[in-house]
């Protein structure tokens, strides 16, 4: 269940800068595309996360988390999810590892078996919800 407030995505909206996109597609017509593009206007750092692609958007795309280089991989506070909710876990497993802040799972992504795990470890936990749309609600 998201119990995630307005205050609270403000929050994280304002304080983090960093985030990884996690299943993002080269499709410029996919979600994930342009929900990263979006990012990259508003002036967001964006990590592309795929294991087929070598580049998306003109950025370096990784593997996974584990693989992005140590000294980018720490700067890493939102880990924005695009995957089947069945694939959330183990993107849970990699976000606790390099330290970051928050899992987002966009819209109509939902796994609470992950997201406790990821509340335990101290994470903030957004579920069903779209990142960009989030940030144009707040700021547009």
């Amino acid at each position: 269940m998201d119990i995630m407030d307005s205050t609270t995505i403000k929050e994280i909206l304002t304080s983090f800068r960093n985030i990884a996109v996690v299943g993002i597609s080269e499709k410029p017509e996919r979600p994930s595309n342009m929900v990263a593009r979006y990012l990259l206007q508003q002036g967001f750092t964006v990590y592309p996360v795929n294991p087929v692609l070598k580049e998306v958007l003109g950025i370096p795309c990784f593997p996974a988390l584990s693989s992005i280089p140590p000294e980018q991989r720490k700067k890493i506070e939102i880990v924005t999810v695009f995957r089947k909710s069945a694939d959330v876990p183990p993107v849970v497993d990699e976000a606790i590892a390099i330290g970051a802040k928050v899992i987002w799972m966009q819209s109509g992504i939902t796994n609470e078996d992950a997201a406790k795990k990821a509340r335990n470890a101290g994470l903030l936990v957004v579920e069903n919800r779209c990142i960009a749309v989030e940030h144009q609600l707040l700021y547009h």
